[in-house]
């Protein structure tokens, strides 16, 4: 055990990224939802490039900001109910169907016997509880912090914050894939492992980036978190 880490650690996750691939998902609805309103499509590496800036971990948000960027002119609230229901569509067909779980079998399950597990997300309650329902029943993140919990969101420390007054005396552990949660976890003075997979579009920006926030270990995946803890 790294002499920094202990059995007080409470690690904190993030989702996208982090615990479950959103790629087929958050980010596929991203790209439907902006060609819906501008018949345009954008990349991965595009939707990147918007992450990397910072201020973009609401994805309602940056579907928004690029639709506008492209010069469509739209309301704010008809982006967010488009990308509902593409996300969601009739319970069968929704992309948040395609997600998958990136950790490996007995992963958490090894680090649940010797760290607290926690969540912080920019997903709302609804999307946590029924990503975590399908892919990851039998674990237990307490407590988790999602959008709504707090008053502001990423980059803002408020989750992590709330996060550490529910669990006093325990050391914090962040673990993100986006400068955002860079920023989040140094406003709150804790601890950011980034996870900058090497398949990810712009990764040696976001690399570049995590060190600037003063990121402890940068990692490929979530799976190799055990070397560093």
């Amino acid at each position: 055990m790294n002499p920094g880490m202990s059995a007080s650690s409470l690690l904190v996750f993030d989702m996208d990224g982090v615990l479950v691939e959103v790629t087929e998902s958050y980010r596929d609805t991203v790209v439907a939802t902006v060609k819906h309103f501008t018949g345009r499509e954008i990349t991965n590496l595009q939707i990147q490039e918007y992450k990397n800036r910072g201020g973009f971990n609401n994805d309602w948000r940056l579907s928004h900001q690029i639709v506008t960027d492209m010069g469509v002119v739209t309301d704010y609230p008809d982006v967010v109910e488009r990308f509902k229901k593409i996300f969601w569509g009739n319970g069968s067909d929704g992309l948040i169907l395609r997600e998958k779980w990136i950790a490996e079998a007995g992963l958490l399950e090894r680090l649940q016997e010797r760290y607290g597990l926690a969540i912080f997300t920019g997903r709302m309650a609804n999307e946590v509880d029924d990503t975590l329902r399908r892919l990851a029943p039998h674990l237990l993140f307490n407590p988790m912090i999602r959008t709504g919990d707090v008053a502001k969101g990423k980059p803002a420390p408020d989750g992590l914050i709330r996060i550490a007054e529910l669990m006093p005396g325990r050391t914090l552990i962040y673990i993100g894939d986006t400068v955002d949660d860079a920023r989040t976890a140094r406003a709150a003075g804790v601890r950011f492992i980034g996870i900058a997979a090497r398949v990810q579009p712009c990764r040696d920006e976001l690399v570049r980036l995590f060190r600037e926030e003063g990121a402890t270990h940068i990692l490929e995946s979530i799976n190799q978190l055990e070397r560093v803890l």
